[in-house]
């Protein structure tokens, strides 16, 4: 296989494909720590706290819930992988409010994700992946938002067989609108949510101005004692 190096497409392939200029080139990831392996805070201990990180660059966030859950660093695993991160409802909340929530955030650096130019007409899409393993089955939620919360894409994925690794692949066009910080402030948000009342939660697959965090339908989590869910491979 033969590779050139062009000053404007960057890596060049013999098919004529190309691969990014402008300092990407290979950085297809933008999630740090998305196989949790990284805890420097706990060393594995489960934590609770609003905005508690249970491993780096993972939070907990809570509001208004009468619900609580804890989060840590587990050694379980789908092949391949050694870590995730495992979250476990500890009070259960079976009749959420309209604007109460329970769920795990990172958060992108706008200077990891300015090559996307989203908030301009060359907007590029994104594929947010990962594993799962969940007590509970149904449709789970989450969105990804802008730092000012009136731009954000609820979407949805099925886990469909209890206590079992499952991949998940969301493809999310670029949006063309809002505003996206391009510093080293909040790039985006990337909410998984554990369980979103319904002025939080949107319809999933398009883009919206409005701060949601979740996907309308989505599983409460939150509302089963001991249910537990684990991700990783972000």
């Amino acid at each position: 296989m033969s590779v050139t190096i062009n000053g404007t497409s960057g890596l060049v392939f013999a098919d004529a494909s190309t691969q990014g200029t402008g300092g990407y080139t290979g950085f297809r990831n933008r999630i740090i720590n998305g196989a949790m392996v990284i805890d420097q805070r706990n060393a594995g201990a489960a934590v609770t706290g609003n905005d508690a990180f249970p491993v780096d660059r993972f939070r907990l966030s809570y509001g208004n819930s009468s619900g609580a859950f804890s989060a840590q660093q587990s050694t379980t695993a789908p092949a391949g992988f050694i870590n995730s991160l495992k979250y476990t409802t500890t009070t259960a909340d079976a009749s959420l409010g309209a604007g109460e929530y329970a769920q795990l955030y990172h958060v992108v650096e706008g200077l990891n994700v300015a090559d996307l130019g989203w908030g301009t007409a060359s907007a590029q899409p994104v594929t947010l992946s990962f594993w799962c393993h969940s007590s509970i089955t149904g449709t789970f939620g989450g969105a990804i938002r802008n730092s000012a919360g009136n731009r954000s894409y609820p979407f949805s994925y099925s886990i469909s067989s209890a206590n079992t690794w499952e991949y998940k692949s969301i493809t999310i066009a670029g949006d063309t609108t809002g505003t996206w910080l391009t510093t080293n402030g909040v790039g985006m948000y990337i909410n998984i949510g554990m369980g979103v009342g319904s002025t939080l939660s949107g319809t999933a697959g398009a883009w919206a101005a409005a701060n949601y965090i979740g996907a309308t339908g989505a599983v409460n989590l939150i509302a089963t004692l001991n249910a537990t869910f684990y991700i990783t491979g972000v």
